[in-house]
């Protein structure tokens, strides 16, 4: 009975030592992370000082010999070995190598220590696609303002990446979009100039920490959002013709083609919309054509059209000035394009001399109206022909102008002389009219008898007018003896050639002495008549 019942003792322990070493496994376990084609090492448990006999299996289904200090024994295969003779050595790790490992140390006791080796790959391989409006011959891709852009990255991986998408915009730090390990793509709907940058997608393999990164750059174009402007102007320094065109607002620059109209020869094309032309290219009248293009539409482009035209001048023809005043001279130009450079000249050398400003000329210019004033002129310096030239790349045209100097003329004189002409006429006509209608006069008189003045006209008889009224008496009376029964109703008329200084009363008292030596003369008329014959 003792020795049976001391048999089963071994047996007990070492189902005990199987219990026991399941529990150290599990509280010993390890968790080793390795890559693929890299190599690992498996380290049996966290034990110093002098080990004991180590085997190392692989669990599977069924527990796999790989290695043992036993040197007797063979490693399974050659990528395996032990360091320090007590850790498996794993060399160009395979993804089927991913596993529970355990390791056996027989010394005194025997202890079981599990390691679990996960295998990472990649990421490798990201492929970055942005779904934008077009890509430029490097490569850089672009959008159109508003457009919508969809964004997608992929990468292999074991296990799947975290995928997280960055922006970065110019002159700026970078942002996160967020990152997700289901969902690596999405949308921009609507685009626009602040979301132009470098879109970065960053894939993550969580196991090995190793990361892997893309960098996109997105440029966000659109075109101008008004028409293009186009002129033309003479060339700094020289007679050539300077063509522009301008499409403004936006990104990037348009394209400029500059063609002729009719015929649509091409004349240039460039970026900056400048071409210069000679002056054996333009003709009065001719046409130019810019046609603008944008990378982003629209698809017809836009135009502009400019139109050469040659001046026509216009000033007066003469132009007079005293000596010691001043004149201004006026020239106007008209229809030209590009403007016309004014310039005045005197024709007295040849070449005639461009006149410069100065303290006695001055030049002023509005517009394409140009003026020239001359102060205190000189006979000798200023009279002449003033040339007002107006110079274009279609041709040159002139203008002469005749300043005349003068001495100044007495106005005071002048006026003197007119005034006493007047006078003296007036005066010629006044005395006529006394002379030769002095009933005229009566009548002033009468106006004047009405007015209270002190001067006044009183009319007498002249000699001459008292005999020649005698002399038609005579006639009277000898008609009246031929007509004895008919009376005479009015007597002879008085006229007046005197004037007189008095009042109103005066010239009535006058007035009635002549009335009285009338009726006088009539009664003695009648005596007559009634004589006997």
């Amino acid at each position: 009975m003792a020795a049976g019942g001391g048999a089963p003792e071994p047996r007990v322990l070492v189902c005990l030592g199987a219990l026991l070493a399941g529990w150290v496994a599990l509280g010993l376990e390890a968790v080793v992370i390795g890559e693929v084609h890299e190599n690992v090492t498996l380290h049996c448990g966290n034990i110093s000082g002098p080990r004991g006999l180590v085997t190392w299996y692989r669990n599977d289904s069924e527990p796999v010999f790989l290695l043992s200090s036993n040197s007797s024994l063979p490693p399974a295969e050659p990528r395996f070995s032990l360091v320090d003779a007590s850790s498996l050595h794993i060399k160009s790790l395979g993804l089927g190598d991913e596993g529970n490992y355990t390791c056996q140390e027989i010394l005194n006791v025997t202890q079981w220590f599990q390691v679990w080796l996960q295998v990472a790959s990649g990421p490798y391989q990201i492929e970055v696609h942005i779904a934008a409006t077009g890509t430029l011959p490097n490569g850089t891709l672009y959008a159109a303002r508003g457009s919508g852009v969809d964004f997608s990255c992929n990468s292999s991986s074991r296990p799947p990446p975290m995928v997280e998408w960055w922006f970065q915009a110019l002159n700026s730090s970078s942002e996160s979009f967020g990152h997700n390990l289901t969902v690596n793509s999405f949308s921009l709907l609507l685009m626009s100039p602040n979301l132009q940058g470098n879109y970065t997608c960053l894939a993550l393999n969580l196991l090995s920490k190793r990361h892997r990164k893309v960098t996109t750059e997105l440029l966000v174009y659109y075109p101008p959002p008004s028409a293009p402007q186009c002129w033309a102007q003479m060339a700094s320094g020289s007679f050539m013709l300077q063509l522009t065109c301008r499409w403004d607002g936006g990104y990037p620059d348009p394209d400029f083609l500059w063609i002729e109209e009719p015929g649509g020869v091409i004349v240039g094309k460039s970026k900056l919309g400048v071409e210069m032309l000679s002056e054996s290219q333009l003709s009065d009248g001719k046409k130019f054509k810019c046609v603008t293009s944008h990378i982003v539409g629209p698809a017809s482009g836009a135009s502009c059209v400019v139109q050469i035209r040659g001046p026509s001048l216009l000033s007066e023809p003469m132009k007079t000035c005293f000596v010691g005043g001043n004149v201004t001279l006026t020239c106007q130009v008209s229809g030209a394009y590009p403007p016309a450079k004014i310039l005045w000249l005197r024709n007295l050398t040849q070449p005639e001399v461009v006149i410069q400003p100065s303290s006695r000329h001055l030049i002023t210019q509005d517009g394409q109206d140009s003026t020239l004033t001359i102060h205190n002129c000189s006979q000798d310096l200023d009279e002449g022909y003033y040339v007002c030239r107006a110079d274009s790349p279609v041709g040159v045209r002139e203008v002469e102008i005749w300043l005349s100097v003068k001495e100044p003329v007495n106005i005071g004189g002048i006026v003197g002389t007119i005034v006493s002409l007047l006078l003296l006429g007036l005066a010629i006509i006044s005395g006529l009219l006394l002379y030769y209608s002095p009933v005229f006069c009566w009548k002033v008189g009468n106006t004047f008898r009405g007015q209270n003045m002190d001067d006044v006209m009183v009319l007498v008889d002249s000699e001459e007018e008292e005999e020649d009224a005698a002399v038609e008496e005579q006639e009277e009376a000898h008609e009246r003896e031929e007509l004895p029964k008919e009376i005479p109703k009015q007597d002879h008329i008085h006229r007046v050639t005197a004037l007189v200084n008095g009042n109103i009363e005066q010239m009535g008292n006058g007035f009635q002495d002549l009335q009285d030596d009338s009726s006088e003369e009539q009664s003695d008329i009648v005596q007559e008549e009634d004589r006997p014959v």
